[in-house]
């Protein structure tokens, strides 16, 4: 689902990290080596209609590269 964040991602919190991230090795490959972390949080944002929602997102995330591959989960409050 297209989304674009309308405010700061909050309530983060680590799902999976070191060898129990299944894709640490793609990550490595695509985007460097690091220490990648997946992760959740909440976060206002507006979709491809026009809809604006808190909605839970997923992400990769390591130390010196940021965030890649932010993914829309669920809408929360509906």
């Amino acid at each position: 689902m297209k989304f674009r964040l309308i405010s700061e991602i909050r309530r983060t919190e680590v799902i999976a990290s070191g060898t129990s991230l299944r894709d640490r090795r793609r990550l490595n490959r695509e985007y460097g080596r690091g220490k990648w972390r997946k992760m959740k949080g909440i976060a206002t944002v507006r979709l491809f209609d026009g809809t604006i929602c808190e909605a839970e997102l997923h992400w990769y995330e390591a130390h010196g590269i940021g965030k890649k591959e932010i993914k829309f989960k669920k809408p929360l409050g509906f």
